[in-house]
């Protein structure tokens, strides 16, 4: 054992090529490069995700409390075509099913959610513990493992139980940090014997920007240049709690990892030869990315968060910043609170310099920033509105989280591409190629010496997709929700994700060339399966539009008589 001064030199040691590490990072060069054949590491873990609102539906059943997403999604206007989860793919029910199809794929890891909700109602323990949740988790976890596959579990993925909302605030209240740990404590309990990684949170960003800034997600509040930061305070001081109960009281006999997966959109300066741009862009992964990496890793919040929101704040005339602030233990504590770091990434923005007014009734988290957001028009976009196909940002954003985190171990917790399209479409080839070449960036990352461990496809299946509900569709399986059974079908990027990871990488161009196409000749199949079961695939469908074209059909023919009558009559 080490003497304690030598801990200490160590320590200072460490700090030291941390913060020099973050200056290592050049943002005037981006090669992007020709395609790479070649493998992965050995060890490497290929999975596929969803969460637990997105996908389990039985809202309400076994004794499952309401969440804010259930509550959200049932008030009108909220969510597309006001669709809810409350049924979603039926996950609960389909167990088996759906190992089967993530055996099909050969997957190593299949990651998903606990529900807060289903395991405490109320979201406090002393209140009620559900034991038919805590069964459904075991036996999906057990099905899991006795199929080889390993479970990756998130804590919380957006569904907090609504009883802690309507009586605290939510994230807006520090409470939680409590509530939470006390879920958490419980999940080790219960499940540590088999699950050995845990995410605290999935995409805090989104959890504090869009749920307690904008308002587009649950619990829906604006609270406009301070909810969002208030939320996220609480969120990182929940997921450093989580993870010192798991290191003090169950890591020794467990053995196992807690992280935290977080965004990380890619921005590029607009122009790299400009210092201004090249500020900008680094501000925007700062306050996206860095915003929860940073005091993660290094104790505190970004300089650059500190010092923009801090002016601005003065600006207004505040008394202190509307940023809070982390006391000394806190940021010791905080500090080094990270066994991997998973990482959500979907797509890259250019990035170039704007200035935004700073008046109380401007303020808000993305004019705090002080920069503007900007497109590639040949850039794809084949679904989502803000998700455009840029492979090399990719590449570009695991390099950074290198140099400034201290190569940290990174498992990619989500990756992958929607379509939004009203027919079905299984020969999904914009999929194949967004996989085959976002996953080749990471494969040149790794060959740059990023520490990447794993990669999670999203998503296994089309699953609801919170405020675009089921608009969008992110699967590897198409799920046919007009169907009250749920059925799955593989798309074509099923074979071909397959074959990525039955060779662990890209053997050469033409074999990479040939699994395009089987896969695209299987998924033509796959379609004419499809469309041979109208009847029972589509009798929800046929009810909701024949039915009523039938009834305004005898409407119009009913008056047009009646007309004729009176005409008659005159």
């Amino acid at each position: 054992m080490l003497p304690r001064c030598a801990v200490g030199v160590c320590h200072v040691l460490m700090l030291v090529l941390c913060v020099s590490a973050a200056e290592d990072f050049d943002w005037t060069k981006n090669h992007h490069g020709s395609f790479y054949y070649g493998t992965f590491p050995a060890g490497f873990s290929w999975g596929a995700g969803g969460s637990a609102y997105q996908t389990e539906g039985a809202w309400d059943k076994d004794g499952k409390g309401l969440s804010i997403w259930d509550v959200f999604s049932h008030k009108k206007g909220k969510i597309q075509q006001n669709d809810t989860g409350d049924f979603s793919c039926e996950g609960y029910y389909k167990v088996k099913d759906d190992i089967s199809l993530m055996k099909e794929l050969r997957l190593n890891h299949y990651r998903f959610s606990i529900s807060w909700p289903r395991l405490l109602p109320t979201g406090i323990k002393s209140d009620h513990v559900n034991e038919k949740g805590i069964q459904y988790y075991d036996h999906l976890i057990n099905h899991l493992l006795e199929n080889k596959i390993t479970p990756i579990v998130t804590l919380y993925h957006w569904d907090l139980p609504q009883v802690l909302q309507e009586k605290y605030g939510g994230w807006q209240n520090i409470s939680m940090v409590n509530y939470f740990n006390e879920f958490a404590n419980l999940c080790f309990e219960r499940f540590g014997d088999r699950v050995k990684y845990w995410i605290t949170f999935n995409n805090p960003w989104s959890v504090a920007v869009e749920g307690y800034e904008t308002g587009e997600h649950a619990p829906g509040l604006r609270l406009r240049g301070t909810g969002a930061y208030r939320a996220a305070h609480h969120i990182i001081k929940a997921h450093a709690k989580v993870w010192h109960t798991y290191d003090t009281q169950w890591r020794g006999k467990q053995k196992g990892l807690v992280g935290i997966s977080l965004s990380g959109e890619w921005g590029e300066p607009v122009d790299i030869s400009n210092q201004k741009d090249i500020e900008a862009a680094e501000r925007y992964v700062q306050f996206h990315l860095g915003w929860f990496a940073t005091p993660i890793f290094h104790g505190d919040y970004p300089q650059v968060m500190k010092d923009f929101i801090g002016r601005k704040s003065v600006q207004q005339g505040l008394g202190t910043s509307r940023l809070p602030t982390f006391s000394p233990q806190e940021k010791s504590y905080i500090k080094g609170t990270c066994d991997f770091l998973g990482i959500g990434h979907f797509t890259t923005r250019y990035i170039t310099q704007k200035n935004n007014p700073s008046g109380r009734s401007s303020s808000n988290y993305f004019s705090d920033r002080d920069l503007a957001e900007l497109v590639d028009p040949r850039w794809p976009d084949p679904g989502s509105e803000w998700l455009y196909a840029v492979p090399w940002g990719f590449r570009r954003l695991l390099n950074f989280v290198k140099t400034q985190y201290g190569n940290p171990m990174i498992y990619v917790t989500a990756n992958g591409v929607s379509e939004k399209m009203l027919c079905t479409e299984l020969c999904d080839e914009w999929r194949i190629v967004y996989y085959k070449d976002y996953i080749n960036e990471m494969l040149k990352a790794i060959k740059d010496g990023v520490n990447v461990k794993g990669y999670t496809a999203w998503s296994l299946l089309d699953k609801f997709e919170w405020d675009e509900g089921f608009s969008e569709r992110f699967g590897l399986y198409y799920v046919d929700f007009r169907n009250k059974n749920k059925p799955r079908y593989p798309k074509a990027s099923v074979q071909f994700y397959k074959r990525i990871i039955s060779f662990n990488g890209f053997p050469n161009q033409r074999e990479v060339e040939n699994w395009r196409r089987k896969a695209v000749e299987t998924c033509s199949s796959s379609n004419q399966l499809l469309a041979a079961d109208p009847l029972t695939s589509h009798m929800e469908m046929v009810t909701e539009i024949v039915v009523p074209t039938v009834c305004t059909l005898s409407i119009l023919l009913s008056a047009i008589f009646l007309m004729f009558l009176l005409r008659r009559r005159n």
